[in-house]
């Protein structure tokens, strides 16, 4: 794959930081100063189970959209404010976030995949009640969740690009177990077509022109 292998993040702690699709146990803890920190390995004695993950998964179909006008290029624009405001809130670059929405939903915030996940990034209803999403229908609080999801996989995966995306479609467990994209045909297309959206919302300016099938 042509994008770059790894990509900058700052390790941060988050108030929720757990996965919209089958992913590894995530566990809780508070350092000496207060902090909150959420992790897939069970490293402080102190750290108790937050969520249990999901280790079947071999890779998700992409979801099943309600047809969109294809007059209606405004949807490529109309959560501009929350993708950016996700990014910065989660250290993510936007160019990732919005391939991450295209890939899962093509914008279409009704959309919903045959497992049950919804929404602009397919968040899962008990993935997203345990990340504190109060309504998976609301497109903010949707990116908002799959962020977070991108967050802490990013931190499991030291900022490597790859690793992200693939444990984003298939989970933590099985990129850990295949130590790499793992070998599921759905997944190595996430990655390639999530890879290929990311690149041109990196080169083109234009998010509608940069949405756009090649």
């Amino acid at each position: 794959m042509a994008f770059a292998r790894a990509f900058p993040f700052a390790f941060v702690a988050c108030a929720a930081l757990v996965g919209t699709h089958a992913q590894a146990d995530i566990y809780r803890w508070v350092d000496a100063d207060g902090v909150v920190h959420f992790t897939s390995k069970k490293e402080d004695p102190a750290a108790r189970l937050f969520l249990r993950g999901n280790r079947s998964n071999r890779g998700r179909d992409f979801a099943t959209t309600t047809p969109t006008a294809p007059a209606d290029m405004d949807r490529f624009h109309r959560f501009d404010l929350w993708i950016r405001q996700a990014a910065v809130a989660y250290q993510l670059p936007e160019a990732l976030l919005r391939a991450v929405v295209k890939v899962e939903s093509n914008y279409e915030p009704r959309a919903q995949s045959p497992a049950g996940a919804r929404g602009l990034m397919q968040l899962m209803p008990d993935t997203a009640a345990a990340m504190q999403v109060r309504s998976i229908g609301d497109p903010r609080e949707n990116i908002f969740g799959g962020a977070r999801f991108l967050r802490i996989l990013a931190n499991a995966f030291s900022g490597d690009l790859r690793l992200t995306i693939a444990g984003y479609n298939a989970g933590e467990a099985a990129v850990h177990r295949y130590k790499g994209v793992p070998p599921y045909a759905e997944t190595q297309a996430y990655v390639d077509r999530v890879g290929m959206f990311y690149r041109r919302y990196r080169a083109i300016p234009d998010v509608v022109e940069a949405s756009r099938e090649p």
